[in-house]
């Protein structure tokens, strides 16, 4: 495969995105994949807990992700749902889909608000039918995969809540449920349907038009800030730290955009994370090699050829059936570990959240199946040179699930066969008709960031 560095037309970048709500059908089917895998686990119930940052397992029982504050929702195996909510969040049991009496935990609210309650917080947990002798799952937000621990005996919920669990159950059997949700084969997140990908689409598209229009305005004499302003994402909330950096990154350890100005021959990367999908770019401030310091003037040949090859078999490899080893071992053949350094798994699953797990690992026997989300996530490093990245996400359909999605949602049918179309015709990347790019900007890659009109391409 010969990839060239030439004139390359824009790509689809579309203005027309508007949120695709999730429906009463698909939050019920949540529920029942939910409880399906708590019946298989033999669990009386499942401890969910939830807060600003880290409520995706939450939401995907509830709908929405508490706001402030921490909170907890208790289902059980009979369906009985409790939502335990602090004092900002309190109304909130009235908008959520899944149907659940409230408990007040005032434990639960900002530093130093009014702690009205006549009961401990295990007496609380005690009113949402937590009991001694119950086998307990407890979810945060991630699932332990350490070779060197008892991962179900660990827990990513902060400790008062665990000893007050414990306390009601002492007897008992507790372990972390994470892998209800997040396990990469058989987790109740790692499919999704025609209108969850709908959903998600607007968030991957709209991060990816952002920062299309971003990397059109970074120039010499601006500054990070002044550029970072064309990410802004319609009041949507980020799921990782929006980067916008010119240079050296992290400077006074700041890892947000800075008031620092762009210079000519900087290494720049910008990176936005929405809900659905992130859109990530790496390169130079410049026109051509000339621009670039003298050490990494070979920096397209050395790196970012090579990276953007491996973007390409990445692209043209996934599809129904692939296994996560197959992926892996692929990447590991184009791109060496040892010699370009990564260190993440090349590719993971996404949706509510940036990562949400990844069946790409070395031994993988995971296939991946139709309402899999996956992300393009490969990030090599070399000394002495600028990073190089593309990073954007896919959705696999079948051929049921693409006919739903065209019937249901053209609006999001039609810009991903746009994508397609581009991606074939103008970079030469031939997808499988099962693969559906979620991004504008899935394959495009501008090496020189001033070169407007150039990118690379496959050769056909």
């Amino acid at each position: 495969m010969e990839i060239l560095y030439d004139k390359v037309a824009a790509p689809p970048v579309h203005v027309d995105y508007v949120p695709v709500v999730l429906t009463a059908k698909t939050m019920e089917e949540r529920k029942e994949k939910i409880q399906r895998r708590m019946q298989e686990k033999g669990l009386d119930a499942l401890v969910v807990y939830g807060d600003r940052e880290h409520g995706a397992n939450y939401a995907y029982l509830t709908g929405f992700e508490p706001r402030f504050e921490e909170s907890v929702l208790v289902l059980h195996a009979d369906g009985r749902g409790y939502l335990m909510l602090g004092n900002e969040n309190l109304k909130m049991c009235q908008y959520s889909y899944l149907k659940a009496e409230t408990v007040h935990v005032p434990h639960f609210s900002l530093p130093n608000q009014p702690m009205k309650n006549t009961k401990s917080l295990h007496e609380l947990f005690g009113d949402a039918g937590l009991k001694d002798g119950m086998n307990l799952g407890c979810a945060g937000w991630k699932m332990f995969t350490s070779s060197y621990d008892a991962n179900e005996e660990l827990f990513d919920i902060p400790s008062f809540i665990m000893e007050a669990i414990r306390r009601n159950n002492p007897s008992g059997k507790i372990k972390n449920a994470g892998d209800i949700f997040l396990d990469p084969e058989n987790g109740a997140r790692v499919l999704v349907n025609a209108n969850e990908i709908a959903h998600y689409e607007f968030g991957a598209g709209l991060a990816s038009m952002r920062v299309y229009r971003a990397l059109n305005q970074a120039a010499p004499g601006k500054t990070e800030l002044e550029v970072a302003e064309y990410l802004a994402p319609l009041g949507q909330p980020v799921t990782v730290t929006t980067i916008c950096a010119a240079g050296e990154r992290f400077t006074d350890a700041v890892v947000f955009p800075r008031n620092k100005e762009i210079c000519l021959g900087d290494k720049f990367s910008v990176t936005l994370g929405l809900r659905g999908g992130l859109t990530s770019r790496a390169g130079y401030v410049a026109m051509g090699e000339k621009d670039l310091p003298e050490q990494a003037r070979d920096y397209v040949e050395k790196l970012a050829k090579p990276y953007y090859k491996t973007a390409v078999c990445w692209y043209e490899k996934i599809g129904l059936g692939v296994s996560g080893r197959e992926i892996y071992e692929m990447v590991e053949a184009v791109l060496p570990q040892a010699d370009y350094h990564w260190v993440l798994n090349p590719g993971h699953y996404t949706g509510a959240e940036e990562w949400v797990s990844s069946p790409v690992y070395k031994g993988s026997q995971i296939q991946l199946r139709s309402g899999m989300m996956l992300q393009m996530d490969i990030i090599p490093s070399l000394p002495g040179y600028g990073g190089a990245n593309a990073e954007d996400g896919i959705a696999i359909a079948d051929e049921t699930l693409r006919g739903q999605l065209q019937a249901e949602y053209p609006k999001t049918w039609h810009r991903i066969q746009e994508r397609r179309n581009y991606m074939e015709n103008e970079l030469g990347i031939v997808l499988k008709e099962e693969v559906l790019p979620l991004s504008d900007l899935c394959g495009y890659l501008q090496p020189y960031i001033l070169n407007r009109g150039y990118a690379f391409k496959k050769k056909r």
